[in-house]
């Protein structure tokens, strides 16, 4: 009997809007503006896309020729391409477990989003106080029910769509979403163009101030060196790289175009939609009086009380399409990383795509559950006073350790003789029409040396950030 057919997605623009779709998330449209509003504003923006260049580029590319190149998701994948003997397919296990840690905790925030976009169309914000406005936050992520209904709808939709197939689920509700987020989200950061006294916040956000910086007295005080480190691991994480998340996706696509040229689209899209995010918050901020490091509560506090501003009418049309944007870009990023989930067992089990999705779509329940409660009732579960709760204890052990380290190890396997090596890696990235990788000997020096080297320096410099006062 025949090894069964692998699908395929259904067009270049599918596999781009779904790898950008796994790429966009919160990290993006929540922590993006954040982070920019803690760490500078505008010079922090620059540093950021220079690390995207010089990091994220080459992680990306190298995932998408090992799922290319191999034809299996991360299950297999190592194991098709590795050198007889080696061990690289043990990392497999754990890219596959930073998928689930990964959802684990996302799916939780993910439902606040999708619960704000109903609350805000239906109006339950206009004749709120700033302070009743708070409440109404505490009061969601105190309430376990809440958090584990929403998080059930979040995880019926995810799964939902793997269900139907990738062709008629995953890429075609994707390409569904991600071209209604750019559509609202250009029609978000227009709009809010528009409102009187939005220039101080272009100008924070578009007008690099290096000089304050340099001499260490930036924003909350922070210098260059915090800037660098924070603008490094702001686009180390942003693209969800080290698990397997583009690698699937890689696995999908055909051999007519460079994989070059596609993860340079694919990161553009992913840029885009941050600088877009930022377009929208800061002058919105600037207009009304809202500082842009208020964290968390930038979204969920301080927007309402921008959007209220705005008049009722205004407030519910607006507030409720910056809500709907919020939830694309985390389905689109839960449908993707469900997908890998899927296709593991499909994989390496030769589990039916039904089987696969009824099983994880139970066990993701499950497992989502303590990070749903860890914010209630079980807050007084603490991991040490430097990682804190349960969904902070996913967040580290996904962030800190499994994407860093995943990252180096995609890296080491493409450039290295005693992986798969540069050879075979190039030939790969190389096949079809469009952007060559750079073969020069500095390009090869730097990925197989340098490159490793900064992704250790993220991931070391990350357990300083945390535990740093110990």
């Amino acid at each position: 009997m025949g090894e069964k057919k692998r699908e395929t997605l259904r067009s270049r623009l599918g596999f781009l809007l779904l790898s950008a779709g796994c790429a966009i998330g919160l990290g993006n449209v929540w922590r993006f503006p954040y982070i920019t509003g803690k760490y500078g504003g505008a010079a922090f923006v620059l540093i950021y896309l220079a690390f995207l260049v010089i990091l994220g580029l080459p992680v990306m590319i190298c995932e998408f020729t090992v799922g290319r190149a191999s034809r299996k998701s991360i299950a297999g994948a190592f194991q098709e391409l590795e050198p007889k003997g080696s061990k690289w397919h043990l990392y497999s296990g754990f890219a596959v477990a930073g998928n689930y840690l990964l959802m684990m905790f996302y799916t939780v925030v993910s439902g606040w989003f999708l619960k704000y976009f109903f609350e805000m169309v239906s109006g339950k914000f206009t004749t709120m106080t700033p302070e009743q406005i708070g409440d109404a936050f505490g009061a969601t992520v105190g309430d376990p029910k809440t958090l584990i209904i929403w998080m059930v709808v979040v995880i019926v939709i995810g799964f939902g769509a793997c269900f139907l197939g990738l062709q008629k689920g995953v890429e075609r509700i994707t390409k569904f979403m991600m071209s209604a987020l750019f559509i609202i989200m250009i029609g978000l950061a227009i709009y809010v163009a528009t409102i009187p006294g939005a220039l101080e916040g272009y100008k924070f956000y578009l007008k690099p101030d290096f000089k304050a910086l340099i001499n260490g007295n930036g924003v909350d005080g922070h210098g260059i060196a915090d800037t660098i480190y924070a603008a490094m691991g702001q686009a180390f994480f942003t693209l969800s790289l080290g698990i397997g998340s583009m690698e699937i996706f890689g696995s999908y696509i055909g051999k007519e175009n460079s994989l070059t040229g596609e993860s340079l689209r694919v990161i553009g899209l992913d840029t885009f939609v941050a600088i877009c995010a930022g377009l929208i918050i800061f002058p919105a901020c600037a207009a009304f009086g809202v500082q842009p490091s208020s964290g968390a509560g930038l979204a969920f506090v301080s927007l309402p009380n921008v959007f209220n501003e705005m008049g009722p009418v205004a407030s519910r049309i607006v507030g409720g399409f910056f809500f709907l944007f919020m939830s694309f870009a985390a389905l689109s990023t839960v449908i993707a990383v469900f997908e890998n989930i899927v296709a593991f067992p499909m994989d390496k089990y030769g589990w039916s795509r039904t089987k696969s999705v009824l099983v994880n779509f139970v066990a993701m329940i499950l497992l989502s559950i303590p990070a749903a409660l860890g914010m209630n009732i079980w807050s007084n579960v603490h991991f040490g006073s430097h990682i804190g709760s349960i969904d902070a204890l996913e967040d580290f052990i996904v962030s800190q350790n499994l994407l860093p380290i995943g990252s180096l190890i995609f890296l080491c396997f493409c450039m290295h003789k005693w992986g798969w090596g540069w050879k075979n890696f190039i030939a790969e990235a190389d096949t079809g029409n469009g952007i060559k990788f750079p073969k020069s000997k500095v390009i090869q020096f730097y990925l197989k040396w340098i490159a490793p080297l900064i992704i250790l320096a993220v991931f070391v410099a990350g357990y300083f950030d945390i535990f740093g006062s110990l």
